[in-house]
């Protein structure tokens, strides 16, 4: 009874958000957070039908659709980035290069592993939720520590999303260490935990994303100029090396 009662909660907070992003017109600042939230509406209820009318396959479908989740949650971190360094082009495009880089290799490993072995489909997921929630937070906290750093503002609607799916990503990242090393020690005192915290992030989304509010322009440009600063000197350490390696292939 109180896991369902759980559940409806979640949902209509769910659908609280969706539905106030569409009025407020947030879904065109953020497109990827309310196609993640849609998805995640829409999924609840496919995994419900499969669970009550098909069980013997609730399983795989649960898995295969976590995948999609994985994914639309490494989309939002990129329009996280996106929107917050929208001041900052150069610095935005290193950010996204290096996201696309690491986020892409730990899915082809996953897809790998998957095609050699279908059967190990969960535990393939599971361990790339584990990498990628991981590396999801490293860049929460990169992100949080550069506008620290340089003092640029979020805004009220982009700290949310943050807010929000930073406690989320630890929360994941808790439930997956305590199902590798502890599960069966605390599964009495962790069975709604991941539940009840999840609620308390969609109200973090409610109460930041009921109105629309502009992100504030960045008057500090320091961010993209130590970013020129570095490519320069980057680019100028790769000339060196590769000259160095040219010299010795003639010797």
């Amino acid at each position: 009874m109180l896991t369902m009662t759980i559940w409806c909660v979640g949902t209509l907070l769910e659908c609280l958000v969706l539905v106030r992003g569409f009025r407020q017109a947030l879904y065109r600042q953020f497109p990827i957070f309310y196609a993640y939230l849609l998805f995640v509406i829409i999924n609840e209820f496919v995994r419900l039908a499969v669970y009550r009318w098909d069980s013997a396959h609730y399983f795989r479908v649960y898995w295969a659709t976590q995948f999609l989740s994985l994914a639309l949650g490494c989309g939002i971190i990129f329009e996280i980035y996106r929107v917050a360094l929208r001041s900052f082009p150069g610095a935005a495009r290193m950010t996204r290069y290096v996201l696309l880089i690491v986020f892409g290799a730990i899915f082809a490993k996953a897809l790998i592993l998957a095609s050699e072995d279908v059967s190990s489909l969960a535990a393939t997921s599971l361990i790339l939720e584990r990498n990628l929630r991981i590396v999801q937070a490293l860049a929460a906290l990169t992100l949080v520590s550069l506008f620290m750093w340089y003092a640029i503002p979020f805004g009220k609607n982009l700290k949310g999303i943050l807010l929000g799916y930073a406690l989320f990503i630890g929360m994941s990242i808790l439930q997956i260490t305590f199902l590798y090393y502890t599960w069966d020690r605390i599964r009495p005192l962790w069975t709604y935990a991941p539940s009840v915290a999840y609620l308390v992030v969609l109200g973090i989304w409610v109460r930041t994303l009921w109105s629309a509010q502009a992100v504030p322009a960045a008057s500090n440009v320091r961010l993209e100029s130590d970013y020129e600063m570095l490519l320069a000197t980057t680019r100028s350490q790769f000339r060196r090396t590769l000259a160095r390696l040219g010299w010795a292939a003639r010797a």
